[in-house]
């Protein structure tokens, strides 16, 4: 409650900048997954906004920040609608390009009756984030309280959006997903906040996270190759966080999960949006959790995420 209360309070909401990418989910739903093939009927179709950079930016929206997307577009029907969508958040859009021979970029899924998925994700105009637009958004970046990347973008675009944060005196957060190899330290370096789920912890420490325990060892391995601070998503049993010099386990809040899509981007982008409104690590995570914990009960990404007023009448 003391977390929600003082981001409530901000004379001005803190700014956070998401770099980062933006999709249109499709998905379909079917008794199963097909196999190699086969031409299998579905039982229902929807478009969803998605991407993690476009989530984290709607929950840092929806939470409090004012917000602003960097990121690319095609110039087709799913661009403008995306676009729309955040526009719609209040979220400043003037930093998302819109690429003339690009297509928007688009996750096609299936899910089955055990919530069992295939995915193809096809980057299109996200692969275009270059160390150019970044550059060119550096007065964009110098506003900023909070700069918030993942790894949806190439990766050069999303070192130099750190460099930049870290040379302006921003607050510095990455979520490392997807993350498939260790990253140099040259860029732990540059993190203020650095949130892997377990997966992403145990490719980036080498430590095989199973429990609360093991996320403490691999949180500390991380600091030692040269992240500040590391906050281990752990799902429904929630995360640890080594902030500062201290490490500390937060059990996650006993909720009836429908769709776990877009938790992770929802904590993120509460945690950004709180730490931009001042409040400190701690009641930042709290306030990241509460959210999380409310958009795993709904179905959906972005549609799931919660407004801060619905984290108040939680408290």
């Amino acid at each position: 409650m003391t977390a929600v209360k003082h981001q409530t309070e901000a004379a001005v909401p803190g700014r956070v900048v998401v770099i980062g990418s933006l999709n249109m989910d499709l998905v379909g739903r079917a008794e199963r997954l097909p196999h190699p093939g086969e031409t299998l009927a579905g039982t229902s179709f929807a478009t969803i906004a998605g991407g993690k950079g476009g989530n984290q930016a709607v929950a840092a929206a929806r939470l409090g920040a004012q917000v602003t997307m960097l990121g690319a577009v095609g110039a087709d029907a799913y661009g403008a609608q995306l676009v729309n969508g955040l526009k719609a958040e209040n979220i400043d859009c003037q930093g998302v390009a819109r690429i003339a021979d690009a297509a928007t970029g688009v996750a096609m899924i299936i899910v089955d009756e055990a919530s069992q998925n295939a995915i193809l994700i096809i980057p299109g105009a996200n692969a275009r984030v270059d160390v150019a637009a970044i550059n060119g958004a550096e007065p964009v970046l110098a506003a900023a309280d909070v700069v918030v990347c993942q790894l949806e973008t190439p990766y050069q675009a999303v070192l130099t959006a750190l460099q930049a944060g870290r040379r302006l005196g921003k607050t510095t957060i990455l979520n490392p997903a997807p993350v498939t190899a260790a990253l140099p330290g040259d860029w732990l370096s540059q993190i203020d906040y650095l949130i892997p789920n377990e997966i992403e912890a145990a490719t980036l420490s080498g430590i095989a996270v199973d429990s609360p325990q093991d996320a403490c060892i691999a949180a500390q391995r991380l600091r030692t190759l040269g992240a500040r601070n590391v906050i281990i998503t752990l799902g429904a049993r929630g995360l640890v966080a080594l902030i500062d010099n201290d490490v500390a386990h937060y059990p996650g809040t006993p909720v009836h999960a429908v769709d776990t899509t877009a938790a992770g981007d929802t904590f993120t982008g509460g945690f950004a949006a709180a730490l931009a409104n001042g409040a400190t690590p701690h009641a930042a995570i709290v306030v990241g959790q509460s959210a999380a914990a409310i958009s795993v009960t709904r179905a959906g990404a972005q549609p799931s995420i919660p407004y801060l007023h619905e984290l108040e009448h939680q408290a």
